[in-house]
C-alpha cells in the first residue's frame, strides 16, 4: 500500500477524493411518470444532502 501512495502525488489523491461526490450526478435515475403520484415521504439526495422530499416543499 505504501508503494502505491508513493506512486501516485498528493495533488491526484485530492482530485480523486474531490471528484467522488460527482459520481452521483452520473447515476442512472427513473425518470418519474406521473408528477402527482410523487411520495411527500420519499428520501431524495441534493448535492450530497439527504432528505425527505416533504422537507424541500
Amino acid at each position: 500500500m505504501s508503494y502505491f501512495i508513493k506512486k501516485i502525488s498528493r495533488r491526484k489523491i485530492l482530485q480523486a477524493l474531490i471528484a467522488l461526490p460527482a459520481l452521483s450526478l452520473f447515476r442512472n435515475r427513473p425518470a418519474v411518470p406521473n408528477p402527482d403520484g410523487i411520495d411527500p415521504d420519499e428520501i431524495v439526495e441534493i448535492n450530497g444532502w439527504i432528505l425527505r422530499r416533504s422537507d424541500l416543499a
